[in-house]
């Protein structure tokens, strides 16, 4: 759907700093994300705003100086680190004379690239056609042209009006099969609750490491890479704990830091195994220096798609690199807060495998005294 950078893309990167904090990791982040995206980045170009310019974002003058910078290095493309609107990206690509995406445009062609599965690909398509929706200006013609001639001429409408009743259709279409799908997901979901399996999803910001851990415990194979969004689509595997019996465990797409809100919505039927989950592994990369910032990102996406109460333990990944020691860390409480260990060479899995087991028991003995109530009443 979006123009995807060609190999050997070479792009300028814009940065702004309105007081958020943690530039260095943003850029860091967004450099990975034009990477993985297929993009080289030549130049970055960063600066200090209050609040966004309502025509260029950055202001006339950034512009003006973003321009030098993309044609002193043959920039075929300019990235910013940031959400724009339609009108700014417009008159930024006139002035500049480039190409010019935003932050959830980089991310949504990430998603297309990663998108395996027919239900994966479906969600993704809707994703960027909702985001292509706010953008549609004189000469979009991504899904139909009608520009005249024998056999060409249209109904009577202009352009931009077809575009947007063809792309309306479009939605509609998919919605409808996604909608299909989640209620297959919903119908095999109340058939693991009534066999009172306890329910975990690994959680956690992307490239944390789920996949290796989710791998380490249940040894499913699934694809597991050293880069943003490896896994996209859901995977549950059974997990035996012993004198605990059977759980299963979901690994589930890695969150980021202002994820384009029409991708959470599109992945809805994904995100409601994490929904319905009696607990969330929340990963975290312990060697980032961001993990604080990530932590946060993580939990706000939580909040949006309705599972922010859900009960959490978080699983500190990477000791190996930060050279920790595995742990089960609990809070005054006495309650289990924090399991430190390493995905990669497998130290800690152990305690985390006691963890789930004394949950699960936990979880066994709740339903087997929520179930003998009613005969005691």
């Amino acid at each position: 759907m979006f123009d995807r950078p060609a190999s050997g893309t070479r792009a300028v990167v814009v940065q702004v700093d309105f007081s958020q904090g943690g530039i260095d990791e943003r850029l860091a982040e967004v450099t990975l994300l034009t990477e993985s995206a297929g993009a080289t980045v030549v130049a970055t170009v960063q600066g200090r705003r209050q609040a966004p310019d309502p025509a260029f974002y950055v202001g006339k003058g950034k512009a003006d100086e973003i321009g030098v910078v993309v044609q002193l290095n043959e920039a075929d493309i300019v990235i910013f680190n940031h959400d724009i609107t339609a009108a700014q990206q417009r008159n930024l690509e006139r002035r500049l004379n480039c190409r010019v995406i935003d932050r959830s445009a980089l991310i949504l062609d990430i998603f297309a690239l990663r998108a395996k599965s027919h239900e994966g690909k479906l969600q993704v398509e809707l994703a960027q056609l909702q985001h292509l929706s706010t953008r549609l200006v004189r000469g979009w013609t991504h899904l139909e042209r009608q520009k005249g001639g024998i056999g060409l001429r249209g109904p009577g409408e202009k352009q931009l009006e077809t575009d947007r009743r063809l792309l309306g259709e479009r939605v509609k279409l998919l919605k409808g099969r996604l909608a299909q799908l989640e209620r297959q997901r919903a119908v095999r979901r109340r058939a693991r609750e009534r066999r009172e399996v306890l329910t975990v999803s690994l959680v956690g910001y992307t490239n944390a490491g789920k996949s290796t851990l989710f791998n380490a415990l249940t040894k499913a194979g699934a694809y597991a890479a050293d880069q943003l969004f490896a896994t996209l689509d859901t995977t549950s595997r059974r997990l035996f704990l012993g004198e605990a019996g059977n759980i299963v465990v979901s690994d589930t797409v890695g969150f980021i830091r202002d994820l384009p809100h029409s991708l959470v919505a599109a992945f809805h039927a994904t995100l409601e195994e994490t929904i319905s989950a009696d607990l969330l592994l929340h990963v975290v990369d312990s060697s980032s220096d961001d993990r604080e910032g990530q932590i946060a990102a993580v939990n706000g996406v939580l909040d949006e798609i309705g599972a922010g109460q859900l009960p959490q333990i978080q699983v500190w990944n990477k000791i190996d690199v930060t050279l920790a020691s595995a742990e089960v860390q609990r809070d005054a409480c006495g309650k289990i807060s924090r399991v430190l260990l390493s995905a990669r060479t497998g130290e800690g899995l152990d305690l985390l495998r006691q963890v789930l087991t004394d949950v699960a028991l936990e979880h066994k003995a709740a339903l087997a005294s929520a179930q003998q109530k009613p005969d005691s009443d």
